[in-house]
């Protein structure tokens, strides 16, 4: 039986263009996207489009990651950070905004945006086909497309009003290339506090480098402007299952042992949650 076109999707088809051949006007024939060259896009049953080619990423979230992410999002902890993402994105969007998420993960982020833009429409972007399952749920005006970041995107010139990025990687050409001139990209990343109980704990916990803010800075510079920066910091109170999912849910799961999880020893009752926010203005 044909796939239809998620009402999401539907929503969002003209931001589209041709991975292959950057042709614009994607459109459903016969349960696939095609562009009027040819090139065919299958959608994904759970609702999400497969416009990523040739060779896989690799670094997408595997089922486990995504699972653990879903459980530990849905305690709320993180519920300060999507306000503030949220928020920022809102401030000068306007009412039917179009937001790009890149790196949507599980489309919780998006969402939150979403939430508070009731005549917006969203976009994800992600490598990993668990995680797009979930955003492709996420919200009714959220649709989901496998993505790689690091790659020109498979979206027009200037189509996004917002392009939100939380713990996700970076791509600043194609951030100010997607974005209006009057657009907004909202950089969400962690401060060298975030988690500190944890990672001083689990060594083999992933590192915070302390020269990403200078990083950040270089790589953003040539394209953007910081409009406005906002700190989150807050203690968090964890059970075991959520200590067990935070550390699961990220790329740490690769490098954390079973016998290191294991350890009562490394759980801690309470964590600092502190990330920085920052609303970037095209330049």
């Amino acid at each position: 039986m044909p796939v239809s076109l998620p009402p999401a999707l539907a929503l969002s088809l003209d931001l589209l263009c041709c991975p292959t051949c950057r042709t614009r006007h994607l459109y459903l024939l016969r349960g696939a996207l095609r562009c009027p060259v040819g090139h065919t896009f299958d959608i994904a049953r759970h609702g999400y489009a497969g416009l990523l080619t040739g060779t896989r990423a690799t670094s997408g979230d595997d089922t486990a990651m995504v699972q653990a992410r879903s459980r530990f999002l849905s305690t709320g902890t993180y519920a300060p950070i999507r306000n503030v993402g949220a928020r920022l994105a809102i401030d000068t969007a306007p009412e039917q905004a179009t937001i790009v998420d890149v790196g949507c993960g599980t489309g919780y982020y998006l969402a939150g945006v979403l939430d508070r833009l009731p005549g917006a429409r969203g976009l994800g972007l992600d490598t990993s086909v668990r995680a797009l399952r979930s955003a492709a749920r996420a919200h009714d005006r959220g649709a989901a497309v496998a993505w790689d970041v690091f790659r020109p995107f498979p979206l027009a010139d200037g189509v996004a009003d917002v392009v939100l990025d939380v713990f996700a990687p970076r791509n600043p050409a194609e951030f100010h290339r997607v974005l209006r001139p009057t657009g907004r990209l909202i950089v969400v990343r962690p401060t060298g506090r975030h988690l500190a109980e944890l990672r001083d704990r689990l060594p083999a916990m992933v590192t915070i480098d302390p020269a990403k803010e200078q990083r950040l800075h270089q790589a953003l510079d040539p394209f953007f402007e910081a409009a406005v920066t906002e700190e989150v910091e807050y203690p968090a109170t964890l059970s075991r299952q959520d200590a067990l999912d935070l550390v699961a849910m990220t790329p740490s799961a690769r490098h954390v042992s079973r016998a290191d999880l294991d350890d009562d020893g490394f759980l801690s009752d309470q964590v600092t949650v502190s990330v920085l926010a920052t609303a970037y203005q095209p330049r």
